[in-house]
């Protein structure tokens, strides 16, 4: 017994970047609903550092974790949440997408999907870690993603070759999470109208 008490506290006490990081979307373990989110660190598109609790102690908040603006599927998810942001912060939240795009790359994905929200910048994927939505992108995938103009080293600035699971969380202001959507199938995102059904059912339950 004292040897397995041991070992849960030195696995807990193990450093987010020392854990391993799978090889496969399908095996990544995310924080759940009814927990708090961690206090990482990321930067604003002008490159500044801010915490996720900065982040969210002014309004709710809706996390977007997508793979970076050179993937299609993000930019039309992305797009199609722009459509209803404005309903979004009326009922008041506010957006804020997280990739591991550098600032700089994330300045080109709001000028070319036209997007009025926030984005943030994990490029050595330190939430993407704490959030457990990271998994990294085996080298056939990085040299068949190099071959067709996709260079996840030049837009991130690193070699770790890390991507996020594409996923959404809303987060209340005490850095609760209160909804959660993960799916390991980068091709498929949670629509507009579910979002705006669940981020109604968000704010009526902190009315009650």
């Amino acid at each position: 017994m004292r040897f397995l008490l041991f070992l849960a506290l030195l696995l807990i006490s193990i450093p987010l970047a020392a854990q391993q990081i799978p090889d496969d979307p399908y095996k990544v373990t995310p924080i759940l609903i009814n927990t708090t989110i961690p206090d990482v660190t990321v930067k604003t598109v002008a490159g500044e550092d801010i915490s996720l609790h900065e982040v969210v102690k002014e309004k709710p908040t809706i996390f977007v974790f997508y793979r970076g603006g050179w993937c299609p599927y993000c930019s039309r998810h992305m797009a199609e949440l722009a459509q209803v942001e404005e309903e979004l912060i009326d009922l008041g939240f506010q957006i804020a997408g997280i990739s591991v795009d550098r600032p700089e790359v994330l300045r080109k994905t709001l000028t070319d999907v036209k997007l009025d929200y926030m984005l943030l910048s994990d490029s050595p994927a330190n939430a993407i870690k704490a959030f457990g939505l990271a998994f990294t992108v085996d080298q056939a995938t990085v040299t068949r993603y190099k071959e067709v103009g996709i260079d996840l080293e030049a837009d991130s600035g690193y070699d770790h070759h890390i991507l996020p699971v594409p996923a959404v969380y809303f987060v209340d202001t005490d850095g609760n999470i209160d909804f959660q959507y993960v799916n390991p199938n980068y091709r498929e995102r949670i629509s507009g109208e579910i979002l705006m059904a669940a981020a109604r059912t968000f704010m009526d339950s902190k009315a009650d």
